[in-house]
């Protein structure tokens, strides 16, 4: 995306505009995936944020900032790759970052993986209903034992 400098004169500006539209996006994304369900109580807990890469790092940086706003306790981002600079701009606000590698000359996430196509919001939400069914049965069978 082209970022009129008559816009946003300094790239904190840009920034701000950035990060502000990813976390709308976020936002839409949790209400769809959640279908109803609440959102787990965070505070003073450890999140790992996996991404399968870096480019930018405004999605991580928008992710980052939503979970200090909730009182989270330690942020983890964990990715398999990404620009040099980026991963250091991240490491400087989660609490830990594995980046496992930082090509000097990174062009795109996509041309580290043979098959890059999109995971749909439908593919996450099917994703999402079984991993809360399993943890329902798990409760179940834990309830039943104890």
């Amino acid at each position: 995306m082209k970022m009129s400098c008559a816009r946003y004169p300094n790239a904190d500006q840009a920034i701000e505009v950035l990060t502000a539209r990813e976390t709308a996006e976020l936002q839409r994304r949790e209400q769809i995936y959640r279908e109803g369900r609440p959102a787990p109580e965070l505070r003073d807990r450890i999140a790992i944020l996996v991404d399968d890469g870096l480019a930018t790092g405004a999605t991580m940086r928008a992710a980052v900032k939503a979970l200090r706003q909730r009182g989270i306790a330690k942020i983890v981002v964990a990715v398999p790759v990404g620009p040099p600079d980026t991963c250091h701009e991240i490491e400087e606000q989660a609490d830990e970052t594995i980046c496992l590698s930082t090509p000097e000359f990174f062009q795109a996430v996509g041309q580290y993986y043979e098959d890059f196509s999109q995971t749909t919001d439908e593919d996450v939400r099917e994703l999402l209903g079984r991993a809360t069914e399993r943890r329902s049965i798990s409760a179940g069978q834990e309830q039943i034992t104890d």
